[in-house]
C-alpha cells in the first residue's frame, strides 16, 4: 500500500504540473516550444504516477473487496465505472486488437 507521505507528494507533484499548465495557457507567447513539451510531459508523468500508485493499492486489495470498490465507484456499464476499470484494471495496456503479421 502506498503510504500517506507518498500520496501528499503524488498529489502535489500532480497539482503543480497542472498548475504549471494553467500558467501556461494564461500566457502561451511567454513559454517556448520545449518548455511548452516539458510541461505537457510533466502533466503526463504526473497522471501516470498518481495511476500506477492506485492501480497498486487496488491490486493488493482482495478479489472481493476489489470488486466492492469499483461497485462503489460506478456502476457496470457506466462510463464512470468503465474509466475506473481502465485506470485500476490497466485497461491501456490491453490493445484493443491483436498486432497485423
Amino acid at each position: 500500500m502506498t503510504s500517506i507521505a507518498k500520496w501528499n507528494q503524488l498529489i502535489e507533484e500532480h497539482e503543480l504540473a497542472y498548475f504549471r499548465a494553467d500558467v501556461c495557457l494564461g500566457s502561451p507567447e511567454s513559454y517556448t516550444l520545449e518548455e511548452k513539451r516539458a510541461i505537457c510531459e510533466g502533466m503526463e508523468a504526473s497522471t501516470a504516477a498518481v495511476d500506477a500508485a492506485m492501480r497498486s493499492d487496488f491490486e493488493a486489495m482482495p478479489p472481493a473487496a476489489q470488486i466492492a470498490m469499483l461497485d462503489l465507484l460506478g456502476a457496470p456499464g457506466t462510463p464512470e465505472r468503465e474509466g475506473w476499470e481502465r485506470i485500476l484494471l490497466d485497461f491501456d495496456a490491453i490493445p484493443d486488437a491483436p498486432p497485423e503479421a
